[in-house]
């Protein structure tokens, strides 16, 4: 009896501990939410625009008068140098593209890089990272433009001096205050190049 007594005894106290638990992670969860839902859109894009570090994967797509290739990358910023590595396709996976904010080295063993820079320009283009967008967007004194819709916020630069590049426009995600995609687009308004962010951590 009176270890029956002890057995239920300890499984409330176990049950109250969890519950206790549960109720600080639910608490710190919807805090968390809420901050980032209640945000303005002037400060999700300071947000954006004082990124330090991040970790991403990403959906590529690239498309030409010739065709359309699609890639899958994983992308960091960490101590001021940008880091892509190819996933997928195959053919060019390992390409690793390294750029500390001066010199651009690309590197992988196995594969012919002169190739890669001719028929991949692309997807070993450092235009093509988070980070330089955001430098983009800090030297655009002109032309840049902000949209507000209802679940993300548009943030577009122009480049008046390439007509293959002539739009970049970033999608962020009002609720997490977080990339979406970013798409390229020519002087016609025709993408290029969308990237979809699968998934991204962003460090402060």
């Amino acid at each position: 009896m009176k270890n029956k007594k002890v057995f239920i005894l300890s499984l409330g106290i176990i049950l109250l501990i969890f519950i206790i638990f549960f109720c600080i992670y639910y608490y710190k969860t919807n805090k968390i939410g809420n901050t980032m839902i209640n945000k303005s859109e002037e400060e999700i894009i300071n947000y954006i625009l004082n990124i330090k570090s991040y970790n991403a994967k990403m959906d590529i797509t690239v498309e030409t008068n010739k065709n359309k290739t699609k890639y899958v990358v994983t992308q960091s910023l960490e101590n001021f140098i940008s880091k892509q590595e190819v996933i997928e396709p195959t053919n060019i996976a390992g390409v690793i593209t390294e750029y500390d904010g001066t010199n651009l080295k690309i590197r992988n063993n196995r594969l012919n890089l002169e190739n890669t820079f001719q028929n991949y320009q692309y997807i070993v283009n450092n235009k093509l990272w988070l980070n330089a967008f955001i430098e983009d967007y800090k030297n655009d004194k002109n032309t840049k433009s902000i949209t507000n819709k209802d679940n993300e916020i548009i943030v577009e630069v122009k480049n008046n001096e390439n007509e293959y590049n002539f739009y970049k426009k970033l999608y962020i995600d009002k609720k997490t205050a977080k990339p979406i995609k970013l798409i390229i687009q020519d002087v016609n308004q025709k993408t290029l190049v969308y990237i979809l962010y699968t998934e991204i951590t962003i460090s402060k």
